[in-house]
């Protein structure tokens, strides 16, 4: 195989200025236990733009931890935690049958680099990610697929719909029960959607005037504008992609015994938390990154079953990625914007 690739490198923290496109990336070679995939198309989430603003960080601007794992992130980086392609070469150990597989990237790593780790990894955060031609992976989190759906279709598919899936598995959700998504047309939030309505829960969803149409056709039983005041003690779980000030609205609307999950913070991290409303109505939190055991195997096998439908918005070649995530952040889109490798 060649020695070099070509990719996108992240290489400061800072504006799009610092997505470099490179040819001379050194080629990834497969360690004991792992694959090597020749990517076929990525995806733009916020967790690509917050990692090059520093977004994560806590800190006095050093920006020293920026990565998921609250740690610095090694320059140069290759970003992108959405992957899908084909294994190409095999490390040592791993079965020869594998090669040639059609797979999908778990995003959450539990084995890099031959060993188990302590702490998971991300794609694009503690490690490089997909924003390339070829990713090197433990063979156990690159999830052979069957399915009929384009690359790009695929690609749509594993952080934010492993995202909301573990979001749901943390909550309990179940059938009959009613479910609020804020920041529902965007990538994690219309997959909440389309996985609580598998579940047959009855989803409300949370957006903008424009985008009610489609969030209806995708299963929500009423949306509501994000300007509103949702309805008092009417929710069994509440999925928050948003925060900001209009938070304590979201702990209102839950009912006694209710269940809060959040995995984003897109109008702001600091929120006012009343303590007599959390404990007074037995409120149940869940902070939601690492994926639960069989997250990702169980979402592929409802890929498989045609359970949920991919949601793509545009598709933009990998070299536009400035371009891509100019367009993801005005959010005028609904579902997903995919990259496509050349």
């Amino acid at each position: 195989m060649a020695k070099t690739m070509s990719g996108i490198v992240l290489t400061g923290h800072g504006g799009p200025e610092c997505l470099v496109w490179r040819d001379d990336l050194p080629m990834p070679v497969p360690m004991q236990g792992e694959v090597l995939v020749r990517l076929r198309a990525a995806a733009v989430n916020n967790t690509d733009i917050n990692t090059r603003l520093a977004w994560y960080s806590k800190g006095d601007g050093t920006a020293d931890d920026a990565s998921w794992a609250g740690a610095p992130i090694a320059f140069p980086r290759v970003q992108g935690i959405d992957g899908c392609g084909e294994i190409v070469a095999l490390g040592e150990g791993v079965a020869p049958a594998r090669r040639g597989e059609r797979v999908l990237i778990e995003p959450c790593l539990r084995w890099a680099n031959g060993r188990a780790l302590a702490q998971p990894w991300f794609l694009g955060s503690e490690c490089d990610g997909s924003f390339a031609q070829f990713l090197r992976v433990d063979a156990r989190h690159a999830h052979r697929v069957d399915s009929p759906l384009s690359d790009g279709e695929l690609a749509s598919f594993p952080c934010s719909y492993s995202t909301a899936e573990n979001m749901l598995v943390r909550t309990g959700l179940g059938a009959g029960e009613r479910v609020l998504v804020t920041g529902a047309s965007g990538g994690v939030g219309s997959a909440a959607l389309q996985l609580a309505r598998a579940r047959g829960a009855e989803v409300v969803a949370v957006t903008v005037p424009k985008k009610a149409d489609a969030l209806r056709e995708l299963g929500a039983a009423d949306v509501l504008d994000r300007d509103a005041v949702p309805p008092a003690n009417s929710f069994d779980v509440v999925v928050d992609l948003v925060g900001g000030a209009r938070w304590p609205l979201l702990l209102d609307a839950l009912k006694p015994g209710g269940r809060y999950a959040v995995s984003g913070a897109i109008a702001g991290p600091i929120v006012p938390l009343d303590l007599r409303t959390l404990y007074l109505k037995d409120l149940q939190f869940f902070g939601c990154t690492a994926l639960n055991d069989g997250v990702f195997a169980g979402l592929v096998a409802q890929i498989e079953a045609g359970r949920i439908k991919p949601l793509v918005a545009a598709e933009y070649r990998l070299r536009d990625i400035a371009a891509a995530q100019a367009a993801f952040v005005e959010k005028r889109h609904t579902g997903k914007i995919v990259l496509l490798h050349d």
